[in-house]
């Protein structure tokens, strides 16, 4: 049997349409084909697929989510996008983190990462600056 692929992670919103387009606008996402006329909105960058449900008062929210993450091609670029968009610039991460250089928020308050150099390679800030002074 082979490993399980994790495909979609789904967040709880007061304002899904907003939430979903903010997602189009700075990460370039795009709507699930499909997926129009629904209350909830379901946006992927083509493997992975972010479900952004209608937060409902009378319903009970689900507890645990922390944070999840993005590989971008640039994070000045992403983070430029961000700020238009009106949400705080991402910041820093500890340099002792080996994945995510960045930390981030959408509209909604909801935590998420952005790494430039990926999430595959286990790799500190110091490990990252050595790397690109011997490049």
């Amino acid at each position: 049997m082979g490993k399980a692929k994790l495909r979609h992670l789904a967040l709880f919103a007061r304002d899904p349409e907003k939430l979903a387009q903010f997602y189009i606008d700075t990460l370039d996402m795009a709507i699930v084909p499909g997926s129009e006329g629904t209350t909830a909105r379901y946006v992927t960058d083509g493997y992975f697929t972010l479900a952004i449900l209608p937060h409902r008062l009378a319903g009970s929210a689900a507890t645990g989510l922390n944070h999840f993450g993005f590989s971008v091609e640039s994070t000045d670029a992403v983070s430029a996008k961000m700020v238009a968009h009106g949400v705080e610039s991402p910041k820093e991460r500890p340099g002792d983190r080996p994945f995510a250089e960045y930390r981030a928020v959408d509209p909604e308050g909801n935590w998420f990462d952005l790494s430039q150099h990926g999430f595959d390679t286990v790799e500190t800030g110091d490990e990252r600056a050595s790397a690109a002074t011997r490049r």
